[in-house]
């Protein structure tokens, strides 16, 4: 039986979830992996799927779609076919816009991919998305992800070490902030010092931290979770020095994290995952401010843990005790303050 929903009127803005149709999402065919298992109900995530999820009991009143490789172009420049993506997204925001679909407005904000590796080369495909996204691109995100154990991210297992520490990356990076651009960050737990030296170097670019920094208890992580919290949570902290990143509390539902209630069955309930994400999500609130810190669902990914309501219900078991002011910035405010979104919290 699904859950009551708690505080049902409560505005949320989602600031992180995808779209895809897999037979053009660009994942290796890995089925064996847990990742590939708990997205396997969600081959087709679009605006039907999405608007289901968001109107299943809480009040989402926007999202921000983050990119995952979908629509690219088949052909022209290849830097240039990542536009797709853009040109796709912005399609469904204006489907939402029309208000056809219901009050919620999805895709309010696009955040999608440029490889910054071209270094000064990036700024025309920046420009493109810009044009290609109707007054909602809103920036970038280049994930880094890496682990020299390949059983961490199975799938996702395609980069090398040390991305964000790249001069040629920097290169291309240094256009973010003059073009008025944000930039998302994926990476892992051990790779959080990479992200805060970036940070330094570049303290007037809006840095968003995703998914907490990913702790790992997969692989060679397996059961380490609690050794490894302290060492988390100092460079946690070191990276909340640097006052334009902002760090999204969710993705723990994902595989790499490998908590309990990772494709449990039955379902677990919000109060457990509360219990398992609370310390997280807490150091992160308390490290940065509530008016830096903004929940997310990262859907479709993270039904490999729960739905979408439950998930919901979750974050607002770890913020029940916050106060009035800090439940809209965790829930709408400071998603809504970073990525420009101008939408009636009602």
């Amino acid at each position: 039986m699904p859950e009551a929903i708690l505080d049902p009127e409560l505005p949320i803005v989602d600031p992180h979830h995808h779209l895809w149709d897999r037979r053009s999402y660009a994942t290796p065919a890995a089925p064996e992996h847990p990742f590939m298992t708990a997205i396997e109900p969600a081959k087709r995530y679009l605006l039907d799927e999405l608007l289901a999820d968001t109107g299943s009991g809480h009040n989402v009143v926007a999202t921000v779609f983050v990119e995952c490789g979908a629509f690219y172009k088949a052909d022209g420049p290849a830097e240039l076919r990542v536009v797709g993506e853009t040109e796709f997204v912005n399609g469904v925001a204006a489907m939402s816009a029309s208000g056809l679909y219901g009050a919620t407005r999805a895709c309010a904000g696009i955040v999608s991919r440029a490889d910054l590796l071209l270094g000064d080369g990036v700024k025309a495909v920046l420009e493109a998305h810009i044009q290609a996204g109707g007054g909602r691109f809103r920036g970038i995100r280049n994930s880094a992800s890496f682990d020299a154990d390949p059983e961490v991210l199975g799938p996702l297992n395609r980069l090398e070490a040390g991305l964000y520490l790249r001069d040629d990356f920097r290169a291309g990076f240094k256009h973010l902030a003059p073009m008025g651009l944000t930039f998302d960050a994926w990476l892992l737990e051990p790779q959080l010092p990479d992200l805060i030296d970036l940070a330094r170097a570049f303290p007037d670019t809006p840095i968003v931290l995703d998914h907490v920094g990913t702790p790992l208890g997969r692989g060679s992580y397996t059961g380490k979770l609690p050794d490894r919290f302290d060492g988390w949570r100092a460079n946690i902290r070191e990276l909340a020095r640097s006052p334009k990143v902002v760090v999204k509390l969710g993705g723990l539902a994902m595989a790499f994290c490998n908590f309990p209630s990772f494709l449990a069955e039955p379902r677990a309930p919000s109060e457990q995952l509360a219990k398992e994400w609370g310390p997280y999500i807490e150091t992160c609130i308390e490290a940065f401010g509530a008016e830096r810190c903004m929940f997310e669902s990262n859907f479709p990914v993270d039904m490999g843990s729960c739905s979408y309501a439950t998930l919901w219900n979750a974050f607002k078991h770890i913020a029940k005790g916050a106060s009035a002011a800090e439940k809209t910035a965790l829930f709408s405010g400071t998603a809504a303050k970073v990525y420009g979104l101008s939408l009636p919290m009602t």
